[in-house]
C-alpha cells in the first residue's frame, strides 16, 4: 500500500487569504444559483413558452444532480485531490452557466441546468476538505465560520440579487453574471489552492457504488419532491419501491468496502454521526421556518411583500455576525456545548415566533428573527468543524460530502414537511410549521450537548499531530 503523508499546517498569509476567496467566490455563485432561478421562472416560462408546473424543473435539475453526484464526488476529491475537484466543478459550472443563458428552449436550459448541478456538487463536495487544510488546525474554526457565512448570506440574498438583476436586465442574465466570478476563482485557485497532504494510490474509484448511490438519493429527493407537489401515492410508489431495494444492496455494498462511498465507517464514529444527526435536524427547522414564515407574514399578519422582505433581513444580517463570532470562540469552547446554545437560542426565537408573532409590533418580530439567525449561525461554525476534523485527513473527501447530504437532505425534509403541515392544518399550517421547527432545534440542541461527554477532535484546537 502507497502512501504519502506531508507535515501540514495550513497555508501562509498572503496565500491563505487567496485560497479562502477561491473557495468563497465559487460556493457563492453555486448556492446562488440553487435559489436565483426561483424569482424569474415566471419570466423564464414565459419567454420559452413553457408551463408554470414544466418550470418547476429548472430549479428541481440542479438540486437533483447536485444530490445524485455529490458523495461521488466526493469520494473522487479523497482520490484524485480537492484542488483537481474544485478546479473542475468550477470549469463546468462556467461552461454551463453561459449554456444557460444561450438557452433558447426550455429542454435545453433544463439540460444545462443539470450539468451545471454537477459543477455545482464538486464545489460542495470538497471545499470544507480545502477549508481543513487551507488553515492551521488552531484556526479551523475560524474558517469554517467565514464557509458558514458565505454558504448563509449566498442563500438568503439570494431572491434580493435575482430581483435587483431582473429590474435592469433579462433573465439571461442571471447566470450571465456567474462567469467572470468563476474565471476569477479559477485564476485564484490555479494561483493558491493546496494539494491533499495525505494521498492513497491505492485506492480505486467504486463505479458500482456510484450508479447505487445517484439511484437511491435521487429516488429519494424526487420521492419528497413528488410528495411536496402533489404527486398522488400509487404514481410514487414504484419510486419508493426501487429507491429502497437498490438502498438495501447499497448500503449492504458500503458495509464490506474499505473506502466506502457512503461514509458508514465513519458514522462508527460517535461524535461524527451525532454531528450528521444535528445537522440534518437543524436544517430541517431551518427550511421549516424559512418556508413558512412569508405565508405566516403575508396571510396571517397581513404585511404586504416589502415589509415581508425587510422583516426576513435580520435573519441573514445576524447570522453574518454569528458565523465568524463562532469560529473564534470554537478556539475557547468546546464545539458540542457552543452548538448547543446556538440551537436552543434558534428554537427559543422560533418558538416566540409562533407565541407572540401576532401580538407584537414589527420590531419584537424582527428581533426573534435576529434571534433565529444568530442561533443558526452560532451552531453550523463549531457543528462543521467538528464533523470534519473528526475524520481521518485521507477521508475529508467523505465527510464534506456527508455534510453536504445532511444539508441537502434536511432542506428537503423541511420544505415537504411545510407542504404536509397545510394539508393537515389548512387554517393554522403556519404555527404548526414554526411549532414543528422549534421542536426540531431543540431535538437538535440536546444531541449537541450529548456530545460533550465525548472526546473533541485534538484537530479543532491545533493538539494533533500531522499525520
Amino acid at each position: 500500500m502507497s502512501t504519502k503523508e506531508i507535515e501540514w499546517d495550513g497555508l501562509p498569509i498572503p496565500k491563505r487569504y487567496g485560497a479562502i476567496l477561491a473557495i468563497a467566490m465559487g460556493i457563492t455563485v453555486s448556492v446562488l444559483d440553487g435559489t436565483i432561478a426561483n424569482v424569474a421562472l415566471p419570466s423564464i416560462a414565459e419567454d420559452l413558452q413553457a408551463t408554470p408546473s414544466m418550470s418547476i424543473w429548472i430549479v428541481n435539475a440542479y438540486q437533483l444532480a447536485i444530490v445524485v453526484s455529490l458523495l461521488s464526488l466526493s469520494s473522487l476529491g479523497d482520490i484524485l485531490g480537492y484542488r483537481r475537484v474544485y478546479i473542475g466543478g468550477l470549469f463546468i459550472f462556467s461552461v454551463t452557466s453561459l449554456a444557460c443563458a444561450l438557452s433558447n428552449s426550455l429542454l435545453m436550459l433544463t439540460i444545462a441546468r443539470v450539468f451545471q448541478g454537477f459543477g455545482a456538487a464538486a464545489l460542495a463536495s470538497v471545499n470544507t476538505s480545502l477549508i481543513r487544510i487551507i488553515y492551521p488546525k488552531r484556526h479551523l474554526g475560524r474558517g469554517m465560520g467565514i464557509n458558514a457565512l458565505v454558504v448563509a448570506v449566498s442563500a438568503a440574498g439570494g431572491p434580493t440579487i435575482a430581483a435587483g438583476i431582473l429590474s435592469v436586465a433579462s433573465w439571461q442574465w442571471l447566470f450571465a453574471v456567474n462567469v467572470p466570478v468563476v474565471i476569477a476563482a479559477l485564476i485564484l485557485s490555479f494561483r493558491f489552492l493546496p494539494v491533499n497532504p495525505v494521498k492513497r494510490s491505492e485506492r480505486k474509484f467504486d463505479w458500482i457504488s456510484g450508479v447505487m448511490n445517484a439511484f437511491t438519493f435521487g429516488l429519494l429527493i424526487f420521492s419528497i419532491e413528488g410528495f411536496t407537489h402533489g404527486v398522488s401515492l400509487p404514481v410514487l410508489l414504484p419510486g419508493i419501491g426501487v429507491m429502497l431495494f437498490v438502498g438495501y444492496f447499497f448500503v449492504r455494498r458500503q458495509l464490506s468496502r474499505e473506502y466506502p462511498l457512503l461514509p458508514v465507517d465513519l458514522l462508527k464514529i460517535p461524535i461524527f454521526s451525532l454531528s450528521v444527526g444535528t445537522s440534518v435536524c437543524s436544517f430541517v427547522a431551518q427550511m421549516l421556518a424559512m418556508v413558512s414564515l412569508p405565508f405566516f407574514l403575508q396571510h396571517t399578519l397581513g404585511l404586504d411583500e416589502v415589509a415581508t422582505g425587510l422583516l426576513l433581513t435580520p435573519w441573514p444580517l445576524a447570522t453574518m455576525v454569528a458565523a465568524p463570532l463562532a469560529g473564534r470562540l470554537l478556539e475557547r469552547v468546546h464545539a458540542g456545548v457552543l452548538g448547543g446554545v446556538g440551537l436552543s437560542i434558534f428554537s427559543a426565537g422560533l418558538f416566540l415566533l409562533a407565541v407572540f408573532a401576532d401580538q407584537v409590533p414589527n420590531v419584537g418580530i424582527a428581533l426573534f428573527m435576529a434571534m433565529c439567525g444568530f442561533g443558526f449561525g452560532l451552531f453550523q461554525t463549531p457543528n462543521n468543524s467538528i464533523l470534519i476534523s473528526s475524520a481521518p485527513q485521507n477521508r475529508s473527501g467523505g465527510a464534506s460530502g456527508m455534510l453536504g447530504m445532511a444539508r441537502l437532505t434536511g432542506q428537503t425534509t423541511g420544505a415537504s414537511l411545510v407542504a404536509l403541515m397545510f394539508v393537515v392544518f389548512p387554517v393554522n399550517g403556519t404555527y404548526a410549521s414554526l411549532y414543528f421547527a422549534g421542536g426540531f432545534a431543540t431535538l437538535a440542541a440536546v444531541v449537541s450537548f450529548s456530545r460533550v461527554s465525548l472526546p473533541e477532535p485534538e484537530l479543532l484546537r491545533g493538539k494533533a499531530k500531522s499525520g
